[in-house]
């Protein structure tokens, strides 16, 4: 499923028909396109680690809050350095990592239950994964890198929104967004090795085989040869996703590959490191009246 166009004013962005069936949710992932930056961050780098000019960052920032209806204030991020580690956030929580020094560090997935709290996260190949309760239970919203794929943070998210707002997985609509496809994505040898160790036992009664030479044979891994290989990441996730309980109708997969549209996306292996960042967003609406029978309309 290809992620919808939508503009709003001067911003264009990429929304989930299927999120958008969830009254009193919002999200958006971003484009580089309705920024101010310059050069290389050119335009809506949402990045102030890359080298861009601050006052630009904070501006584009100011424009992704308003497409969503909130502040800058509003939004949470993640601290994303590949890890599994997802966490709980609040009103509290707001403005952590956007206009204020974070308290949190190695996490790279939120949820909440909260209204007007506006999760976070940001990419440039990785794959991002939006949650959201169809009855009103709380969101979620994650950064699944390899290593967050192969340690299973999809799960992880699905999990936490289990024990902390009492979600059933079945519950729940997952969107897995803009990220590098698998005909770009080229890995060594040790990393199939390190999927065979960790993923493959979990995951494996789905997967006949994990790599082929058969670019069609639906394995994780393409064997190029010569010790290289490619690696499915939407499919990885997908995997993922369904062995937590969300029901295989619940998942939106994108086929929009940042690589493959680096015009248009920021992509690190694309620009060989030279960009800045996309953001992926999702929050519940404070203004919403949501009865829990009539949150998800069919």
């Amino acid at each position: 499923m290809v992620p919808g166009l939508q503009e709003k004013t001067f911003l264009p962005y990429l929304v989930f028909p299927k999120l958008q069936q969830c009254v009193g949710v919002k999200h958006l992932f971003s484009t580089r396109m309705g920024g101010v930056s310059a050069g290389e961050w050119s335009s809506m780098n949402l990045s102030f680690s890359r080298g861009d000019e601050k006052t630009a960052v904070e501006e584009n920032f100011r424009r992704i809050a308003e497409a969503l209806g909130y502040e800058s204030e509003d939004l949470v991020s993640t601290d994303q350095t590949h890890t599994d580690v997802v966490r709980v956030v609040t009103k509290k929580d707001k403005g952590h990592g956007i206009v204020r020094e974070k308290d949190f560090f190695d996490t790279d997935g939120l949820v909440t239950k909260e209204s007007g709290v506006v999760l976070s996260a940001f990419f440039a190949d990785c794959v991002p994964l939006f949650f959201a309760d169809k009855t009103g239970k709380g969101i979620g919203l994650s950064h699944s890198g390899w290593k967050g794929t192969m340690n299973g943070i999809g799960a992880k998210t699905v999990q936490k929104m289990q024990a902390e707002f009492g979600c059933n997985p079945e519950d729940i609509l997952v969107a897995i967004g803009p990220s590098i496809c698998r005909n770009c994505y080229e890995v060594s040898e040790d990393l199939l090795l390190a999927f065979r160790e960790r993923f493959y036992p979990v995951y494996g009664r789905n997967l006949v085989p994990l790599c082929s030479r058969d670019r069609d044979a639906g394995a994780l891994f393409w064997d190029k040869g010569n010790g290289k290989y490619h690696l499915d990441l939407w499919r990885a996730n997908l995997l993922v996703l369904e062995n937590a309980g969300i029901l295989p109708e619940h998942i939106e997969v994108t086929n929009v590959c940042t690589c493959c549209n680096s015009k248009y996306l920021f992509s690190h292996r694309a620009s060989k490191g030279r960009r800045g960042n996309l953001g992926a967003f999702i929050v519940m609406e404070e203004d919403s009246q949501r009865a829990e029978n009539e949150v998800f309309k069919d």
